[in-house]
């Protein structure tokens, strides 16, 4: 691939995880150059000055290296699944592409490492069941060596088992997604708007969907359903729920419920959902906390409160300063890499 080449390939990847039209890109730019002249550079047919190339790194957020990194990783297919419809198109245009940029480095820097990780997991039953998707919760935490104890990090649990986390700041609407990377390496997405329990639920719930094969007679809505309680099962079983609960409750104190929020890393709102739902208190007790929640500004506040440490993608980071420092790379390299500038990076390794 030419330089010219690359740089309109990159400047059109950009402008997408961005969610700019030629329009928006020229409005970020303080309408320094023409909507004609962005598509020129999309068509391959002039490259920009130092100066505009410069502008156009700032209004897309990316460091100037990335317009010409050569493309030494293919991106052939990735996947998402039906149910992600509320996102707009360019919402899903952006995303995609920042998967893509993402897996690209990644599996750049995993090569240069040599340290890939497969995901593997025994194929699962056609799921239709409640039951049957607390059996494989129960297996699955049995293979990956996790007993009836809580996940201390459920980010790091999935990176070590091969599954890629790309987190985004993105709109409340959006919570999170799955997809395959040239069907083979799955990837999850994140809103790291988030706090810390709401993005553990909701990387289990995106797991199930990726380690789980549904029948074809169940509906989207059942599918998110019986991913919902895939992801409460993987944060706490239901046997281990019931001893430290009881399996029959009049009610359940708030205490309580913060000190399984702190030990499991699920929220109050999602054990009370798992209490009424696993029959430890009635559907008359569940309706009259979710009233009293929505009806009491304080109450909602505490319940919905955040005890459980944040949680963040580390992997791809400490790979590429791993092979910064066993000299595989260098600061320009790493800073391309992390998307990030050169200054940052001396910045980071000047402390060890």
């Amino acid at each position: 691939m030419e330089q010219n080449e690359i740089f309109a390939q990159r400047l059109k990847n950009a402008r997408i995880m961005k969610g700019y039209s030629m329009d928006e890109l020229v409005a970020a730019m303080g309408n320094s150059i023409t909507k004609m002249t962005i598509s020129k550079y999309e068509k391959c047919q002039m490259l920009p000055n130092s100066t505009t190339l410069i502008s156009l790194a700032n209004a897309l957020g990316q460091p100037v290296d990335y317009f010409f990194r050569p493309f030494t990783v293919k991106v052939d297919s990735i996947r998402f699944r039906k149910a992600k419809s509320r996102l707009s198109v360019k919402q899903d245009k952006a995303i995609r592409e920042s998967i893509s940029d993402l897996m690209e480095r990644y599996f750049s820097i995993e090569e240069i490492c040599n340290s890939s990780v497969c995901f593997a997991l025994d194929e699962s039953p056609l799921i239709s069941s409640e039951r049957q998707v607390k059996e494989f919760a129960s297996s699955l935490r049995n293979a990956w060596n996790i007993g009836d104890d809580g996940i201390v990090n459920v980010i790091d649990l999935l990176e070590e088992r091969g599954v890629k986390i790309l987190e985004l700041d993105a709109d409340k609407a959006f919570d999170g997604l799955s997809s395959y990377v040239n069907e083979t390496y799955p990837v999850i997405v994140l809103n790291n708007v988030f706090c810390s329990e709401r993005k553990r639920l909701t990387a289990l719930h995106e797991l199930g969907h990726i380690a789980m094969r549904f029948d074809p007679s169940i509906s989207e809505n059942e599918e998110e359903h019986l991913c919902n309680l895939f992801a409460s099962e993987m944060l706490i079983p239901e046997g281990t729920f019931k001893r430290e609960i009881g399996e029959s409750r009049a009610d359940i104190s708030y205490p309580e419920l913060r000190a399984l929020q702190v030990r499991f890393g699920i929220s109050c709102d999602a054990l009370m959902y798992k209490a009424n739902r696993c029959n430890v208190i009635s559907n008359q007790r569940y309706r009259s906390f979710c009233i009293r929640k929505n009806s009491n500004p304080s109450y909602k506040e505490l319940i919905e409160r955040s005890l459980y440490p944040m949680e963040e993608s580390h992997r791809f980071p400490n790979l590429v300063y791993r092979a910064l420092s066993n000299e595989l790379i260098t600061v320009s390299k790493a800073a391309s890499l992390l998307h990030t500038g050169v200054e940052q990076v001396r910045e980071a390794t000047a402390y060890v």
